[in-house]
């Protein structure tokens, strides 16, 4: 008799499990971004929500939360910590992703998500305002050799590739420019039409969209190995005379620990997502260049990544140990 009542709470418990995990999602799933409102992650992140809401299936609704701030270590941080329920996912970028734990201890490295795809891959650029005393980069490297920290650049942080493309910029030109951290590129756009910095470096997609809403923005280069697809007539650092190369990685991730079933669910929704000809289609009217890798290929590109930058940090460290 014990045998049996030990039995039927057995499947009373596996019954109510697997009901759940069918279930699921039975409430709203949160999207963490690590970065400001308007900027080129959470415009993105919005978009991929609404098409991982279509693949999911049911009610699902994903609402887009944003966390920014120390550069995005505050959002990482949030995901990193959330319950691995598959009510909270996110977005991580590199090289902050990578770059944060390099500098400092933090409560997170690549290694504490369950990566569910990448999706974007985009250079890192320069842009000025149109009435900018600066017309070509060799005029602001004329002008950064001649009048040393004077021309001052903002990023979305220290470590983000938008610093680390000011810093080997300094490097290939032989000039010295002033670091500007924003929380986010949206407040990078502001400070440069308010004029209150000389350069934004901004990921060349991001620049696009800011030109493509009607903001005065010139692109003076991009920092890809070729061209982007997104700004085919900007040219590259490299074709100017400047041996450089900086990108962003955007991808969707959760906490360490999915269940399987609800892990291969947002996989699904994910790969889904990407091969969407109408999320392409958006992702092209939004100049973000689309570059898809599944969870292995993902995590062959992180830990590539993340080995570049260890020996960077060695040779040259971009903040105070």
């Amino acid at each position: 008799m014990a045998k049996l009542k030990w039995f039927a709470t057995v499947m009373l418990v596996f019954g109510l499990t697997t009901s759940a995990q069918a279930q699921y999602p039975a409430k709203p799933i949160e999207m963490i971004v690590a970065y400001s409102a308007g900027g080129v992650t959470d415009l993105t992140a919005r978009i991929v929500a609404s098409f991982m809401e279509k693949y999911i299936g049911g009610r699902t609704k994903i609402v887009v939360v944003n966390r920014p701030g120390a550069a995005g270590e505050i959002g990482f941080t949030a995901l990193a910590e959330a319950k691995p329920d598959g009510y909270t996912i996110g977005f991580i970028n590199t090289p902050t992703i990578l770059s944060i734990p390099i500098e400092r201890a933090t409560k997170f490295t690549w290694k504490s998500y369950d990566l569910l795809g990448n999706l974007v891959d985009d250079p890192s650029g320069f842009s000025v305002h149109k009435d900018s005393q600066f017309r070509t980069l060799k005029e602001l490297q004329a002008y950064a050799k001649a009048n040393p920290g004077t021309v001052t650049v903002g990023t979305t942080g220290v470590g983000s590739d938008d610093h680390l493309a000011m810093l080997a910029f300094q490097r290939a030109a032989g000039v010295k420019m002033t670091h500007v951290p924003y929380a986010g590129g949206s407040m990078v756009r502001t400070a440069v039409l308010g004029r209150h910095i000389a350069v934004a470096s901004i990921n060349i997609g991001e620049a696009m969209q800011y030109v493509a809403s009607g903001s005065p923005f010139v692109q003076l280069a991009q920092a890809g190995a070729m061209r982007s697809s997104v700004a085919p007539d900007v040219p590259t650092f490299k074709e100017l005379g400047f041996d450089m190369e900086s990108n962003a990685m955007r991808g969707v991730a959760a906490p360490k620990g999915l269940p399987p079933e609800v892990r291969k669910i947002l996989e699904d929704a994910v790969t889904k997502t990407a091969a969407d000809p109408e999320f392409q289609a958006k992702m092209a009217a939004t100049f973000s260049p689309m570059r898809y890798l599944p969870p292995a290929e993902y995590a062959v590109a992180l830990e590539r990544a993340e080995q570049l930058l260890q020996k960077l940090w060695s040779e040259e460290p971009w903040s105070p140990k």
